[in-house]
């Protein structure tokens, strides 16, 4: 295992972290005498499996169901200094509802205290305010601090890049957990802006969010051969040192084997990147145009400035993957969430778009005249099954 400096936690981050949202018996409390057996020794297992590899980042959240309490029966019987614990709580107008449930937190994982503690899903301006105002989460959590509790406070976010920004200038947090990967470097201003705050980096389920790539298209392995497309993701996200750690949401002991064989690579990546680059961004030019692939986000509005709050940028960008890099199944399962996952990922399907005029708000694209029939187009081609977010499931 490689390990980086967490920012001005100044902890010892392991490249690679133990997310826990795969592994638990149920998404939803239950009754201790429910979670079955099997479920805590896999759990068990996996955690170990963590251990043996190095991984000394165990990743949970209150959101997460039994995560934490299947966590509580395991983490009390390892050597305390030796890891790093995480919880999340989502932040809400109710700074008292906020403490109770970090306290739950805490019972639950049966521990004197966390090294850190993220306000889950910063996703809106709304949520940051609860968040950072007076008599807010902020100070909630701050107060557990001052207790010995808490080690070190950030945010887990799925915001719009210039919200996170927002809360990263508050310079209240000392690290942040977000998405950013090949397929969706939109955030990079964001890293910036934590690297100049000194915070830790944590990016969010780049295996999963960043393409399904535990199951991916052939065409995408072919791409990035000689490295399977979790390895060069992994390599690809490491090979910035803005980046501390990525999120492994393990389900089963096996799931970080392919991981692994990333580690040995790290000190290559600048020999080995460069060539699967070049064909992924050749590839996309190929499939989408040049002209559209280097120019296709300019002037989208928000979903907030859109008709019937569609998503234009979210469905043009899934478009794109499914015909650049045949990720179709991924472009399907996020299209299936627009209009049932509220602010984790906003905005509507284009279910309706013959109903409304975009013009004005597609005023500033250059591609103005052409986006309702690509919409279209991406309607047809990923429209299927509704989804939720698994905590919804």
């Amino acid at each position: 295992m490689q390990y980086r400096r967490f920012g001005r936690t100044e902890l010892l981050m392991p490249v690679f972290s133990c997310g826990g949202m795969r592994y638990q018996y149920k998404w939803q409390d239950v009754p201790d005498s429910e979670i079955s057996q099997d479920s805590q020794k896999n759990l068990e297992a996996t955690i170990y499996r963590a251990i043996d590899a190095g991984i000394t980042h165990i990743e949970t959240a209150r959101g997460y169901g039994t995560s934490e309490v299947q966590l509580g029966r395991v983490l009390p019987r390892l050597p305390r200094e030796n890891l790093i614990v995480q919880t999340k709580v989502a932040p809400v107008e109710d700074a008292e509802e906020f403490r109770r449930t970090v306290e739950q937190s805490l019972a639950n994982l049966r521990l004197d205290y966390v090294d850190l503690l993220a306000l889950h899903g910063v996703n809106t301006s709304e949520l940051l305010d609860y968040t950072i105002r007076p008599r807010g989460c902020l100070e909630v959590a701050r107060q557990f601090q001052a207790q010995g509790r808490v080690r070190f406070i950030g945010f887990s976010t799925h915001a719009p890049t210039d919200v996170i920004v927002r809360a990263i200038a508050t310079d209240q947090f000392d690290y942040v957990n977000l998405h950013w990967y090949y397929i969706n470097q939109r955030n990079w201003p964001a890293i910036a802006a934590a690297t100049q705050h000194d915070m830790g980096v944590f990016i969010i389920s780049p295996s999963d969010k960043g393409g399904m790539l535990y199951s991916p298209p052939q065409k995408l392995v072919d791409l990035c051969a000689p490295l399977s497309p979790i390895v060069f993701n992994n390599l690809f996200c490491l090979s910035h040192p803005q980046v501390h750690t990525l999120s492994i949401g393990a389900a089963r002991p096996s799931d970080f084997d392919e991981h692994l064989k990333t580690l040995p690579l790290l000190d290559q990546a600048s020999e080995i990147l460069p060539a699967i680059l070049e064909r992924l961004e050749n590839e996309a030019i190929r499939c989408l145009g040049e002209d559209w692939y280097k120019t296709w986000e300019i002037g989208l509005p928000s979903v907030e400035e859109t008709p019937g709050h569609i998503n234009i940028r979210s469905i043009l960008w899934l478009r794109n993957l499914a015909l650049a890099y045949d990720l179709v199944d991924y472009a399907k399962a996020r299209y299936g969430m627009l209009g049932n996952a509220s602010h984790w990922f906003p905005g509507e399907k284009a279910t309706h778009l013959d109903q409304l005029d975009l013009r004005d708000c597609l005023s500033r694209s250059p591609h103005a005249e052409k986006i309702p029939a690509l919409l279209r187009e991406a309607h047809n081609l990923l429209v299927g099954e509704e989804r939720q977010r698994l905590s919804q499931a």
